[in-house]
């Protein structure tokens, strides 16, 4: 697959079966990620895998720090099974640095950045991936579970694995709809 092939036909996979990415697969996503912009070089980002029994420790601190925020017993059932929607689920995050040249902003754009290139890598790869946020990803308590600091951000979980279903590609949207010039 070129490289505009894959920015143009890439689809999110929101059905996701085994096998997740083997070891290789796994070291050219994470390779991908890593060569996301990065202004000054400060490698603002973290990578936190979860695949197997991993997956069933994330979902226990989902339900941890849902119950810490008071969540009732039907969401608590909801997100500890949301990490089973995958056979891995990487939480992406945004380790800020103190930066005079480079704010927060700019830092947790980079981790974006690097998320997309891991699902992207993840789709060249004949793979599937989704990324999904929600409330979790600004849950103080799951934060802390993850011992992360306070300037640290989940800026998504991007969940891989083999696609249940081939998505049908979206229609193309016309750029020109979104452009102005000066």
């Amino acid at each position: 697959m070129d490289a505009l092939e894959l920015l143009l036909t890439r689809q999110s996979s929101p059905r996701l079966v085994a096998p997740a990415p083997d070891e290789s697969q796994l070291n050219t996503i994470l390779s991908a990620a890593v060569r996301a912009p990065d202004h000054a070089g400060l490698t603002p980002w973290e990578f936190i895998i979860a695949s197997g029994e991993g997956l069933d420790r994330l979902g226990a601190l989902f339900v941890d720090a849902t119950e810490a925020d008071g969540g009732d017993a039907t969401t608590m059932d909801k997100v500890r099974n949301m990490p089973q929607r995958a056979p891995m689920v990487i939480t992406v995050v945004a380790k800020v640095v103190e930066h005079a040249k480079v704010p927060a902003l700019e830092q947790h754009l980079a981790v974006g950045c690097a998320c997309m290139a891991m699902q992207q890598a993840a789709f060249a790869l004949g793979l599937g991936g989704i990324w999904r946020t929600g409330g979790l990803a600004f849950n103080r308590h799951l934060h802390q579970a993850l011992a992360l600091d306070d300037e640290a951000q989940i800026i998504g979980f991007l969940y891989l694995g083999t696609p249940a279903v081939k998505a049908p590609i979206k229609p193309a949207k016309s750029a020109q709809d979104f452009v102005r010039y000066l």
